[in-house]
């Protein structure tokens, strides 16, 4: 299994033989709100749409998962799998072959498995996804959210958030905190990598003003991983293909 990240919530997966385009923010801002006033974010760099690409995957609908410019450049051929929401924007894109994965659902892709698990409600409940193929498994859901209907199995790898993000009096809308332990439990997973809030991202806007994050402390950290030895955890460099396995 081979994983690069391009920073927030996008990955290009290989596993089973598949390259897999997840919530990818390649070119361009990020921008909830027009003119992004309310919200802005700016890649450090673009990056270059990876090649001989066989899926675009999307977990949610949302600019940060189905970014607007991304989705102009990537070539429509691409075959789409997503959430409700996140179909129905590669749908306004262009793209010819699209299929909506409800939780719960399974897609056979030759040797690749793609399971959807109900995700973050946002407000409508999203996509997580559980991979498997070729001996690999992967789970990720970019919110924090863990469907309890996911059974207890070891896994490959996890792709998380690690910490909170949230607004005054709504709340925290990413909880990475509480779910790192929850999925150290549920997947005893050979590599944990973060997610999310990566990428060394500049933001602004009305919103990153009163936006608040919450990680877990060093010592909390190191308990974590002191009761999970077994799991190697990863803050991954954007552009860096990190190649994992079971061992």
């Amino acid at each position: 299994m081979q994983l690069t990240y391009f920073g927030a919530n996008g990955w290009l997966l290989e596993l089973a033989g598949q390259r897999v385009l997840l919530d990818p923010w390649l070119v361009g801002p990020l921008r909830f709100g027009r003119g992004g006033w309310l919200f802005e974010g700016t890649l450090p760099r673009d990056w270059p749409i990876p090649e001989h690409l066989d899926l675009l995957l999307l977990s949610q609908g949302l600019p940060d998962h189905a970014h607007p410019a991304t989705l102009e450049q990537l070539p429509k051929t691409l075959p789409v799998v997503g959430s409700a929401g996140a179909v129905q924007q590669a749908c306004r894109f262009g793209f010819e072959q699209t299929q909506t994965l409800l939780p719960g659902e399974c897609l056979q892709r030759g040797p690749l498995q793609i399971q959807a698990s109900a995700g973050a409600p946002v407000p409508q409940v999203e996509n997580g996804y559980l991979l498997r193929g070729a001996g690999e498994s992967l789970y990720v859901e970019p919110h924090g959210f863990l469907d309890p209907a996911l059974p207890a199995e070891r896994l490959t790898a996890v792709i998380t958030p690690v910490m909170d993000l949230g607004l005054p009096l709504a709340g925290a809308f990413v909880k990475g905190r509480s779910v790192v332990p929850q999925l150290l439990e549920r997947f005893s997973p050979a590599h944990l990598l973060a997610s999310t809030a990566g990428g060394n991202v500049a933001y602004s806007g009305l919103l990153q003003q009163v936006l608040q994050a919450q990680a877990n402390t060093d010592e909390e950290q190191a308990q974590l991983a002191g009761r999970h030895p077994q799991t190697r955890f990863i803050d991954p460099d954007p552009g860096h293909c990190y190649q994992l396995s079971a061992d």
